[in-house]
């Protein structure tokens, strides 16, 4: 059976959505999972878009071992000797470097003619060779460049040296017939396309991005790019998740496999949540909440009867528990971890004592603990950066009449900051007497709370998202109080601000 080669770009592409931005560690944390995950490839960045982007694409290729680590750059030689330099300490690199080839790229964006346009592609393939014989090139804007100069471009790149062809969608212009038919006559045309793996990359402007991925498998890609959840560029990109899933559930009809370890899935879709902030819609397929949910009493009757009735794929094959967790008080520890361990987390033994400790303090509070209080409860405790201020102490005063009053406490080294503050809202003032105590520059993005479980001892989980120096960072506070909540949501949003600032003015 043809095996397809995973090119995961989240790192890269993924964290060009908008407020997706993540910090040297969470990058780290990411890539380790993908590891795990076992995709083929993980593009860790563009080194010579930024200092940041460069430290973060060396530091996957010095600690990630498994796949191979990639690095994007132009056709430039300072982009290539840049992404060179980044990649150097990795077991296996990869080097991917683009040029837009369609008409309306060269006109508008480079303003260069066709045959300069080749010329570049062909000695940046060349250049990127002196770093690493496995070399990645892209055709911009391929779905929409004439199919002729693209057939010139591809063959002339891989008598250069590209190991890799990537085709990509790059503004989910395709539609997968189309698509389909652009991937055969490469391979019908271009003589030397044997000596490379044909690759996509698409784009979901139209919703299409897996439906094309999975349209180019069959007329003979042999990798696609994705990113975990489809984050990406405007729209997003094509869902790994979705690609991954559709070529098992649909052997029959692609005859194709992966080596991803699908059960990792959820995992993965969870980790990359929790440090983007964004959040997966409830409908998303095969990691949305209602995936694998059964509303409809025929529904489920069916699934209790034969659960293919209505499931064409297991939950836990995606790392998703079928059955709900009921944890209580009187739990233990072992208990606790055990269960932790089932839903895909390993944690350390100080990451471990600090979930431990929210789990008692949350249990005291509510009768039954689910999985999904289990997983906000480590998204909270575990995947956060140090904390230069701490939340001590907080009340809130409000009614009918009056304005709400919000009194803080902020713990900073052996400093305590104490103040008060009015608002129009509790959490208003809240936010407005923490922005007193630590006077950080900075706006507020975006704020957004969910319930976790059910009920009224429901599990409020709240995301923000604050913006400074062209920057977002968000973060993430679970509580069965929403003003709580909102508070630590705001601290750690603040508090990766205070981090990413000071580490950035170390480098």
């Amino acid at each position: 059976m043809r095996r397809i080669a995973i090119f995961d770009t989240t790192l890269r592409d993924g964290e060009q959505s908008p407020g997706a931005s993540m910090n040297l560690s969470e990058k780290l944390d990411v890539a380790r999972q993908l590891a795990r995950l076992g995709v083929d490839v993980i593009e860790a960045g563009f080194p010579i878009s930024s200092q940041g982007d460069f430290d973060a694409v060396r530091l996957v290729a010095e600690k990630v071992t498994g796949p191979t680590i990639a690095g994007l750059c132009r056709v430039v030689p300072a982009d290539i000797d840049r992404a060179g330099e980044a990649l150097r300490p990795a077991a296996k690199r990869r080097i991917h470097t683009f040029i837009a080839t369609s008409d309306i790229h060269l006109k508008h964006k480079l303003k260069k003619s066709r045959e300069e346009v080749l010329e570049m592609a062909v000695a940046g393939v060349k250049r990127a060779r002196n770093f690493t014989d496995d070399v990645e090139f892209s055709a911009e804007d391929a779905s929409r460049t004439d199919p002729d100069y693209l057939c010139q471009v591809v063959e002339a790149v891989i008598d250069a040296g590209a190991t890799t062809v990537n085709i990509p969608d790059t503004v989910g212009y395709a539609v997968p017939h189309e698509f389909a038919r652009l991937i055969a006559t490469l391979r019908e045309r271009v003589p030397n396309i044997d000596r490379c793996v044909l690759s996509v990359h698409c784009h979901n402007d139209l919703g299409l991005a897996v439906a094309n991925s999975l349209a180019a498998i069959m007329a003979g890609a042999g990798q696609v790019e994705c990113t975990i959840n489809g984050i990406g560029e405007r729209a997003g990109n094509a869902a790994l998740e979705e690609v991954v899933m559709a070529i098992n559930t649909r052997a029959d009809q692609f005859q194709v496999s992966t080596q991803i370890n699908t059960r990792e899935i959820y995992r993965t879709s969870r980790l990359v949540t929790d440090v983007t902030g964004i959040q997966v819609q409830p409908n998303k397929a095969v990691v949305g909440a209602n995936a694998f949910a059964h509303e409809a009493g025929i529904h489920q009757h069916g699934v209790l009867q034969e659960r293919t009735t209505y499931e064409i794929m297991s939950a836990q094959d995606v790392g998703i528990a079928e059955s709900r967790l009921v944890l209580g008080k009187h739990s233990g520890r072992h208990a606790f971890e055990k269960r932790l361990h089932e839903l895909g987390y390993t944690l350390s033994k100080e990451d471990l004592d600090r979930a431990f400790a929210r789990f008692k303090e949350l249990a005291d509070k509510k009768k039954e603990i689910f999985d999904a209080d289990l997983e906000s409860i480590v998204a909270d405790e575990v995947h956060s950066v140090p904390q230069e201020y701490s939340l001590e102490y907080m009340t809130v005063v409000a009614g009918l009449e009056g304005y709400p009053t919000a009194t803080i406490k902020v713990r900073r080294g052996q400093s305590e900051l104490v103040d008060a503050g009015l608002g129009v809202g509790t959490i208003d003032a809240v936010y407005k007497t923490i922005d007193k105590l630590l006077g950080i520059p900075h706006e507020l993005v975006e704020y957004s709370v969910k319930s976790v479980t059910g009920g009224t001892d429901a599990l409020a989980e709240v995301t923000v998202k604050v913006g400074a120096d062209g920057r977002t960072y968000a973060g993430r506070g679970a509580s069965l109080d929403v003003v709580e909540a909102s508070a630590k949501a705001y601290m750690q949003a603040l508090n990766k601000l205070v981090h990413y600032r000071a580490t950035s003015a170390q480098r």
